[in-house]
């Protein structure tokens, strides 16, 4: 009798320990599963939601800093993260026309299009600049709604991060108070990191500039640069020999200190204006790396501006 009390008890404290374990394991895989997956299609929306994010997200980015992000294939890899996205967070202003509404349609997922709580366009947040007066394609690759390269604005990238963590709360409510905690720390590094690189590039205020492509206003507007040409003729057109004739010749009345250049672009036309004229190239990162945040990414860009 005592061996069969015995026994039972062996069995009961198995079962308990047994049923513990497969709470465990439950509870592991619901905080998991919990996890959102979200599609960036910009590094630095990567880099920022990462920030946001910490580890209540996977985040994966459509694209590289040394990609141009006009121009992607919507590959079958991207439409099926996209079909399993609960958020996409892109730029918009029509810079990914030519490849997300095909992603978006073949996902067929309903919780990341247009109008939905998962579709978060960064360019519906803050103000653009260089918005057309006339759209007319003859005049290159306009964007109807504005320039959408703002994420060279520190200011601009602080309105995207405050409207994207507002997103992310309503999305994942139960973890609204990481999201804010999480925003607060990024605002106080972000707002030391803004007024050092302000002190930093006192040098930089009216200093002329060419660029190589119209990507740079905001940088511009931001640091008090001074673009004095654009060695394409009209938005995303290449540069042709008499346009670069027509710089030169400017080049010759209104020096400039340097040549901008995005590290993704052929640097045919901007070596051949350097070696005509002596003004050095310097060629920036359009985004960060995958391994760097926004902060890493800004110091990097600005030491190479200030020749350090």
């Amino acid at each position: 009798m005592a061996l069969i009390y015995s026994r039972g008890i062996v069995m009961i404290k198995w079962i308990q320990t047994y049923w513990l374990a497969v709470m465990v394991v439950s509870l592991f895989s619901t905080t998991v599963h919990a996890q959102l997956n979200i599609f960036t299609c910009e590094p630095e929306w990567t880099s920022l939601t990462r920030t946001l994010t910490g580890d209540l997200a996977k985040v994966y980015s459509a694209t590289t800093a040394k990609q141009d992000p006009h121009h992607i294939q919507a590959r079958p890899s991207l439409i099926a993260k996209v079909r399993r996205a609960d958020m996409i967070v892109c730029t918009g202003a029509e810079l990914e026309i030519g490849w997300l509404p095909l992603l978006l349609r073949k996902s067929a997922n309903q919780n990341v299009q247009p109008n939905q709580l998962g579709y978060f366009m960064a360019a519906d947040y803050v103000t653009l600049l260089e918005k057309p007066t006339v759209l007319d394609r003859s005049l290159g690759d306009i964007h109807a709604e504005g320039n959408p390269h703002f994420h060279f604005d520190p200011y601009r990238v602080q309105q995207v991060a405050k409207a994207l963590t507002s997103r992310l709360m309503k999305i994942d409510p139960i973890n609204r108070v990481e999201y804010q905690n999480n925003l607060s720390a990024f605002n106080l590094n972000w707002d030391q990191a803004t007024t050092r690189w302000e002190k930093q590039t006192q040098s930089l205020k009216s200093e002329p500039i060419v660029v190589s492509h119209n990507g740079w206003i905001y940088l511009e507007r931001w640091l008090g640069l001074e673009r004095i040409a654009t060695l394409e003729p009209k938005p995303g057109i290449p540069a042709t020999s008499n346009h670069l004739a027509k710089v030169l010749s400017e080049l010759k009345v209104n020096p400039a200190e340097m040549i901008l250049h995005a590290a993704y672009q052929s640097d045919k036309s901007v070596l051949w204006l350097s070696k005509k004229t002596g003004v050095p190239v310097v060629s920036l990162p359009f985004g960060p790396t995958d391994s760097e945040d926004l902060i890493q990414w800004f110091d990097k860009l600005l030491i190479k501006l200030m020749g350090e």
